[in-house]
């Protein structure tokens, strides 16, 4: 008998656990965690017949405190939980398991309520499913898990819980991941302007006709298994889409405000699940700050030699703040506010970003303006993820300089694109949904190229038109991406038109109706709707692909590209911020996920009443600059229609 376990509990399981074990190790038992010693353990097991999460956190923080491992098992709503192992100086907390298991829920905040109001509650009642059978099943578990940890071998409840259903016996073992912002084990570093540092380094691409540094089938390795559960998963929930032309996966990131559903788009639902499920750590890095505590709350007057400038990033007029129930009001100079640490790529230096433009602003608070996940991307690397931060924005500002100005950009002939891939992904969707696809050259004064993909129906009912838009280095593989885009939402939108016609009518006679991402390609579902695009529908000659688009330089570093793109913003008088939105659930598999701010460039936002124009000189300056006008425009001639981005 060299070990000594400490049992914490009174109740069948505790008694059984303790009775399995009593032959084989040095027993202590207690009724609860403030009256144990904890000293005179090698483990401590703290077991119940029913959910005492006072007792957990108790235990979290004595256990951490003197430097004992301890696993828990206890029984909540018809299921014994075992786990997890909570390792002294470890994160992974019994805190952070109840949380991903709440979060990955239907019923999240009612669990979070649950277990605020078991805090309070003194006596301890036994769950109702917790049987004798089920209970001596759950003892078996522990016992094994015990042995196990005792001899030595690799713990199976270290960032894992077993989940045994009472009534069926059936088991099942899921992995959780560290919450960075547990009260108890988090450890979140401050964010200064010294840890805001961005240093660019190489990055080999995967291949010379790559512009990835990890391959898709190299992240598959990890992504299903550590972010993908649908009990405790950070995302917790696939789909396959069926409909759609390609193979579309859809997976669901479970937030407190509801459920974000993220997609992914490629010939195959094994790459489509892995771009889906990159696409939702995406999202959740680029909803609140992850990676770092924000330290800097001070007014703009206070910071203004060292903070971004709000101005100049588009702001709302005075018109839109003022009208009734508007969600955001004007920044006040003198009134605090948040901040996070940036990085000036342009200047070499650290930059402070309000943190409802760094991170997705939605409506109240500290928010002065309407900010979507622009220039947020995810990447392999920190080159990566800031080369396709830059693409997004790029591809953006392309189609809203388009349609702001109604400019009649390049119609691309399809013929001319030697790619038997896009030619086969073009004919599959016209023959399964009957769309035609036609392609316009968007690219500005950046010279990315920059693509609007426009699908019109050639069948008498669903949507009419569908639009989207592609933007990289590569134009071939702007247009594929574009396409890609478009497909997803072919077919898939055609009920909800028929469904909700006579709305989308109203919102065609009044903009202002026009409220939330979906809104914007439902109104141009509408036939009526057709003619605000005619200045890409006329029927001007079509430009071969060869004639707009040059033949890509290929480098084998990702670092290669960036500093070229740099470049060219530099010579434009564009600055290039990055924010580092990575969080720790991220860094343990070197991924990095980034959000890139480029002042002047103009932000995309949904709902109409929502547009940010003022104070961005751009959009009336450019049409001029690529010849499509005589002159710079005028605010008030700008297209005061809702545009038709997805």
């Amino acid at each position: 008998m060299s070990h000594s376990i400490i049992i914490i509990g009174n109740g069948m399981l505790a008694d059984t656990v303790s009775e399995q074990l009593s032959g084989l190790y040095s027993i202590t038992r207690w009724a609860t965690v403030k009256e144990a010693v904890p000293n005179q353990g090698n483990l401590a097991l703290v077991l119940h017949d029913s959910w005492v999460p006072a007792e957990h956190l108790e235990a979290d923080e004595a256990f951490s405190f003197f430097g004992i491992p301890w696993l828990r098992g206890f029984v909540s709503f018809g299921e014994a939980n075992i786990g997890p192992l909570v390792l002294p100086d470890k994160q992974g907390c019994s805190q952070c398991a109840d949380r991903r298991r709440f979060m990955a829920g239907s019923d999240r905040r009612e669990q979070f309520q649950m277990k605020e109001y078991k805090m309070d509650q003194p006596g301890i009642e036994k769950d109702p499913w917790a049987s004798a059978s089920g209970l001596l099943q759950t003892s078996y578990l522990i016992q094994e898990e015990v042995h196990r940890l005792l001899k030595g071998e690799k713990a199976r409840t270290y960032e894992h819980v077993f989940l045994l259903q009472l009534n069926t016996l059936r088991l099942s073992y899921h992995f959780f991941l560290p919450d960075p912002y547990c009260p108890v084990c988090g450890d979140l570093p401050e964010d200064t302007a010294d840890t805001a540092e961005i240093i660019l380094k190489q990055s080999p691409k995967t291949s010379i006709d790559s512009y990835r540094c990890r391959s898709l089938e190299d992240m598959e390795k990890v992504l299903g298994k550590d972010y993908l559960d649908s009990r405790t998963g950070l995302l917790n929930h696939k789909r396959y889409d069926f409909i759609s032309p390609f193979a579309d996966t859809i997976v669901n990131l479970p937030l407190l405000s509801g459920d974000e559903l993220t997609g992914g788009r490629t010939h195959s639902y094994a790459q489509s699940e892995q771009s889906a499920i990159l696409e939702g750590l995406e999202r959740y890095c680029g909803y609140s700050p992850m990676g770092k505590r924000t330290m800097v709350y001070e007014p703009y007057s206070k910071v203004e030699k060292h903070a971004l400038n709000p101005g100049s990033i588009g702001l709302h007029t005075k018109e839109q703040y003022d009208m009734p129930g508007f969600p955001f009001r004007p920044l006040d100079p003198d009134r605090p506010i948040h901040w996070v640490w940036g990085y000036s790529l342009s200047q070499n230096r650290p930059i402070l970003v309000p943190e409802t433009f760094a991170y997705y602003s939605l409506g109240g608070g500290e928010g002065f303006v309407y900010e979507t996940s622009n220039g947020c991307a995810l990447g392999g690397s920190m080159e990566e993820a800031i080369l396709y931060g830059i693409f997004e924005i790029v591809e953006r500002d392309s189609f809203l300089m388009t349609w702001y100005g109604q400019l009649p950009i390049p119609r691309l002939d399809l013929s001319t694109i030697d790619d038997l891939e896009l030619q086969l992904m073009i004919q599959r969707i016209h023959a399964v949904t009957g769309y035609e696809v036609h392609l316009f050259n968007s690219t500005t004064e950046n010279g990315i190229p920059s693509i609007w993909a426009l699908a019109k129906n050639t069948k008498q009912t669903g949507m009419n038109l569908l639009c989207a838009a592609g933007a990289h280095i590569d134009p071939l593989r702007a247009v594929k991406g574009a396409v890609q885009e478009l497909s997803g939402m072919l077919l898939n939108m055609d009920d909800k038109l028929e469904k909700d016609r006579e709305k989308y009518r109203q919102m065609y006679d009044d903009s202002l109706l026009v409220h939330h991402m979906e809104d914007h390609s439902m109104l141009y579902g509408l036939k009526e709707a057709e003619e605000r695009l005619f200045f890409l529908l006329d029927q001007r000659p079509k430009r071969s692909f060869q004639q707009e688009f040059h033949t890509v330089r290929k480098s084998a570093d990702l670092l290669d590209d960036v500093v070229e793109i740099l470049e060219v913003f530099r010579q434009l008088q564009l600055e290039v911020i990055v924010v580092d939105q990575t969080s720790p659930e991220l860094k343990r598999n070197g991924l990095h996920c980034v959000k890139v701010v480029i002042p002047g460039m103009l932000p995309m936002t949904f709902g109409h009443h929502l547009t940010r124009l003022k104070g961005l000189d751009r959009v009336l300056n450019i049409p001029a600059k690529l010849g499509y006008a005589r002159k710079p425009l005028t605010y008030s001639s700008l297209n005061p229609y809702p545009h038709p981005f997805p």
